[in-house]
């Protein structure tokens, strides 16, 4: 079963009804005992970085998160959930969870796509460009597109960085390692593609959980 955390800050029945749709077992909660009992937990997010802090922090939330990592139990951090993984956020001026180095800034209103400057939130279907392989990309076909929406974008340290893709300048769109990933896009929104990551990383919590 898969925990999808509850922090009232999230995208989490969006997230159920794709996991439901792959037949897999899911279930909202904010409950630790059963997030430290999940075969894999995943972490979505929408709104503002200071805002999603403070509820992270007032249920505890933040504690059973680092816990969750220091099992090495599987963990994929969705939109603000792959934001507020890293160490701090511009948003808000936001000091974030410090579980993966790194930081997260808003994309420039003066960068521009093409001959037109771009248009806060990036917000519609982009490409990735895959810098290395992944087990969550497995069967994702190149050229695939995924769905964005978001003002802000992920600096990781460079040698996490999976995929990245284009809106005004290169931005990662997705980076981890076996075991804890995150993706800017919303793969629950994303069809086929998005999809087939969801499944690629139940499939991968099944494996570890029988180590």
């Amino acid at each position: 079963m898969l925990a999808i955390l509850d922090y009232k800050a999230g995208n989490q029945t969006s997230v159920l009804r794709a996991l439901r749709a792959l037949g897999i077992p899911a279930e909202i909660t904010a409950d630790p005992s059963v997030i430290l009992a999940a075969e894999g937990v995943v972490f979505p997010g929408v709104g503002a970085a200071g805002q999603a802090m403070s509820q992270l922090v007032s249920t505890g939330m933040d504690k059973v998160l680092r816990e969750v990592v220091a099992m090495h139990k599987p963990l994929l951090g969705i939109c603000l959930g792959c934001q507020i993984l890293l160490e701090r956020s511009e948003e808000n001026d936001t000091t974030a969870l410090g579980i993966v180095p790194g930081e997260c800034h808003r994309f420039r209103p003066e960068w521009r796509d093409g001959d037109e400057p771009i248009r806060i939130p990036h917000m519609g279907w982009n490409t990735l460009n895959v810098v290395r392989p992944s087990e969550l990309l497995e069967g994702v076909d190149s050229g695939s597109r995924f769905y964005f929406v978001h003002s802000y974008y992920t600096e990781p340290a460079p040698e996490l960085v999976i995929a990245t893709s284009h809106y005004g300048r290169e931005f990662t769109a997705m980076y981890g390692r076996p075991g804890l990933w995150a993706v800017q896009f919303h793969p629950e929104k994303s069809g086929r593609p998005g999809l087939r990551i969801l499944t690629n990383f139940y499939r991968y919590c099944q494996e570890a959980a029988r180590v």
